[in-house]
């Protein structure tokens, strides 16, 4: 499924560090395609990607498709940023649960007049920046 992409006309505040077992991950996201590493011996996925599991140190993966839609576990709104995020304050991030599985971090996108409730639905999306992507989850409305 193709993640629905936000357009930022600006510069990542924070770039990631592409390596050469990121860059199947970065480049998937710029597709518009959330991607992970899942384990060739206990099969379970893990995020961030990993070349080793952290479940049964198994070496052998695969790339695979991830849940785009979620439940919120938790969010904030900061207000005081760090100097390289201060552009963007106030701004909301969050622990997102996807699959019943995976919680991870990341930017909240929440559209005017959509409250944000923790366990409410939640679905990623790709903040296309003008150097690159990264990703986000937006609040869906109750």
């Amino acid at each position: 499924m193709t993640l629905e992409v936000h357009q930022v006309a600006a510069t990542r505040p924070y770039p990631p560090r592409v390596s050469a077992f990121t860059k199947p991950f970065w480049s998937a996201l710029g597709e518009g395609r959330f991607t992970t590493t899942q384990c060739g011996e206990c099969h379970r996925q893990t995020f961030p990607p990993k070349l080793v599991c952290p479940h049964c140190w198994s070496d052998k993966h695969a790339w695979v498709d991830m849940p785009i839609e979620g439940d919120l576990y938790s969010w904030t709104r900061i207000h005081a940023a760090p100097a390289v995020f201060q552009p963007l304050a106030p701004y909301a991030v969050g622990i997102v649960e996807l699959g019943g599985r995976i919680r991870l971090a990341c930017p909240l996108v929440v559209p005017d007049g959509v409250p944000v409730i923790v366990g409410g639905k939640v679905r990623m999306v790709v903040m296309a920046f003008d150097d690159g992507p990264l990703f986000a989850a937006r609040v869906l409305s109750a």
